[in-house]
């Protein structure tokens, strides 16, 4: 059997030459905020959007593609992630403000979005500073908190499909529902318009301050954690009804149900992607046996498990 860094050598033989960066065998768990999980056989950094645009036209067709932002709302499971990891990097971070339209890339920071809408005067957008993660994240699932959500503030979004061809997609292309959009599930975000209203900076700083409080007071951000591990059913909430189930505090491994928050989970140090994964679906299962509703992971869970077929050893 070849060993892992045999593997990745091998499959960068067989990539296109690039502007950005690209490594071997690298680490997740570095960089998603459970701190657990398996390497990306490649990590691809790109330089910016032609360059990733070139990158998936001219790849080997066979070979896999994901897409990781900050790992915010990610679990990557042990045996790690085939293929290539494509992360955006600082290009596809900027933030403009036009009138009261910002216009930012993917990769930029829910927050650092909400912040310069803030400094330029522009209300609507304060909820995004209590989601985690990044606008290409936010716009996959349609994130949302504090009353806000994505699509009530996205007028259009550009998108890379996996044959690099780029799409100019409007808010009605996207298609959003409850914590998800339309979008195939293989296509790149890489930049998005956002607009929101004229309101005094001041009055928008002090509501971004009072919901990072809320936030701060009733999620255990503090800790090794995920976002919102499940999506809150119709007519309920996920919490409640993780808390009826008897599951608060429910620990299997170093991962256990917040005492805080009963739909985060907490990696205590020693956790592995396993534990927090099955620390979930013993919620799913009792969660069902309890109300007879099925929990549907918000959190995004990809890689294969030790001993699987494409594990990285």
């Amino acid at each position: 059997m070849m060993s892992a860094s045999t593997n990745a050598k091998s499959l960068v033989s067989r990539l296109p030459n690039v502007k950005g960066r690209i490594s071997e065998n690298a680490d997740l768990s570095r960089v998603t905020w459970f701190r657990v999980g398996g390497p990306a056989e490649v990590l691809f950094k790109p330089d910016d959007v032609d360059d990733l645009a070139h990158f998936l036209k001219n790849r080997p067709k066979d070979v896999p593609v994901s897409i990781i932002g900050v790992g915010s709302n990610l679990l990557v499971r042990d045996g790690g992630i085939p293929g290539v990891v494509v992360r955006l990097g600082r290009s596809f971070a900027e933030i403009k403000c036009v009138g009261a339209d910002i216009i930012c890339g993917a990769g930029a920071l829910d927050g650092n979005v909400a912040l310069s809408a803030a400094e330029a005067g522009i209300s609507g957008l304060e909820f995004l500073v209590g989601v985690p993660g990044t606008i290409g994240g936010a716009l996959r699932m349609n994130a949302g908190a504090y009353g806000g959500e994505i699509k009530d503030i996205v007028i259009g979004a550009v998108a890379l499909d996996m044959d690099g061809t780029r799409h100019e997609l409007s808010s009605e292309d996207l298609g959003f529902s409850y914590r998800a959009s339309a979008i195939p599930a293989d296509w790149i975000f890489v930049e998005c318009q956002l607009r929101g209203h004229a309101a005094g900076k001041e009055d928008i700083l002090a509501r971004m301050q009072d919901i990072k409080l809320v936030r701060e007071q009733s999620q255990p951000i503090r800790t090794s954690t995920g976002g919102s591990t499940f999506k809150n059913p119709e007519g309920h909430k996920a919490w409640q009804l993780i808390d009826d189930a008897g599951c608060r505090g429910l620990k299997i491994g170093g991962a256990s149900i917040s005492e805080k928050h009963c739909n985060f989970i907490i990696n205590d140090g020693t956790a592995t992607a396993a534990d927090i994964e099955a620390v979930g679906e013993e919620v799913r299962k009792r969660v069902k046996a309890g109300s007879g509703i099925d929990l549907q992971w918000e959190i995004r869970r990809i890689g294969v498990k030790p001993g699987e077929r494409g594990a990285i050893q």
